[in-house]
């Protein structure tokens, strides 16, 4: 097969884009607890009304397990808080803390320069498009009640997570 039939190949080219994205999102969240499925976490509680947590983990696709480990040391950065629920004192609501909502602010700024780089080849009209067409084929595509189980589906098939 030749090269440009290769290039030409669609799952190819999101296979490389994702690889890269990931390669830079890891380095861009190094030192965040959890990295990228720690930012996702910290994002949504810092977004979001106290949630609880095993709520959580079914929106962001996570296994409730996992979640309590990525839980724990985001906890125990201090960048979140559990609390426990008024309506049911089983369960714990999940919030971030002062120091978190600013660890959140540093984690943004690297994940633009990461999408940045992985986007380098493109100038800022076609960054934005292209986001947008992204965002409507993953919309179409995607559980509606799941959105980031799409990322995690395609990290699992590509052997990276």
């Amino acid at each position: 097969m030749h090269a440009e039939a290769v290039e030409a190949d669609l799952g190819w080219a999101l296979g490389a884009v994702f690889r890269g994205y990931l390669r830079a999102t890891e380095e861009a969240l190094a030192g965040l607890p959890g990295g990228p499925r720690g930012y996702q976490v910290l994002t949504s509680a810092a977004r979001c009304e106290p949630t609880r947590q095993l709520a959580m983990a079914h929106r962001l696709g996570v296994d409730r397990t996992v979640m309590t480990y990525l839980i724990d040391d985001l906890e125990n950065a201090g960048l979140v808080e559990r609390r426990p629920d008024p309506a049911d004192r089983r369960a714990r609501l999940l919030s971030a803390t002062e120091l978190g909502l600013a660890r959140l602010d540093e984690a943004n700024r690297a994940m633009r320069a990461a999408e940045d780089h992985v986007l380098g080849a493109l100038d800022p009209r076609e960054r934005d498009r292209l986001r947008g067409l992204l965002r409507k084929v993953a919309v179409a595509v995607a559980e509606p009640t799941n959105p980031c189980a799409v990322v995690q589906e395609a990290a699992a098939l590509d052997g990276t997570r």
